[in-house]
């Protein structure tokens, strides 16, 4: 295995799968590629109205690369991490991702927990559905450990 594309969010189950994923590549001595893909918030903030699209997005984005950051500093020792961000539908850019990045594996998360995800279907469901390569969801809360 040479290259994880890890799905993370701002949600705290993130962690956990964060945490398997940087398992897998300590013990195969794969790179993570760890995508933060920005859609439609569902909470927006007052002072969004405030903003062209453009910025907004930009906030966003930025937002994203903020938390991949931090994220980064959480994988073991050794193992080579690529902080992307996408714009757009969360389950698109991760499949978009993992074809354009040849991944040999997507990890994420199980389900969401917003109301949302019950009407349209969780993106975990659609990544499995639509990825050309395995996928591995995680069902762990977000302070579980590996085994």
């Amino acid at each position: 295995m040479k290259r994880i594309l890890v799905a993370v969010d701002q949600s705290p189950r993130s962690k956990g799968v964060l945490a398997r994923a940087s398992f897998i590549a300590h013990a195969t001595g794969a790179e993570l590629y760890l995508l933060h893909a920005v859609g439609l918030p569902t909470g927006v903030p007052e002072d969004a109205f405030r903003a062209s699209p453009n910025e907004l997005m930009e906030q966003w984005r930025a937002g994203a690369v903020r938390d991949l950051e931090l994220r980064c500093r959480e994988v073991e020792a050794g193992v080579v991490t690529h902080p992307l961000v996408r714009v757009g539908s969360p389950w698109s850019g991760i499949c978009e991702a993992a074809r354009e990045l040849d991944v040999d594996l997507i990890v994420i998360g199980s389900h969401g927990y917003d109301a949302i995800d019950h009407l349209l279907g969780t993106t975990a469901a659609k990544v499995v559905n639509h990825a050309d390569r395995s996928v591995l969801v995680v069902r762990e809360t977000p302070a579980a450990k590996p085994a």
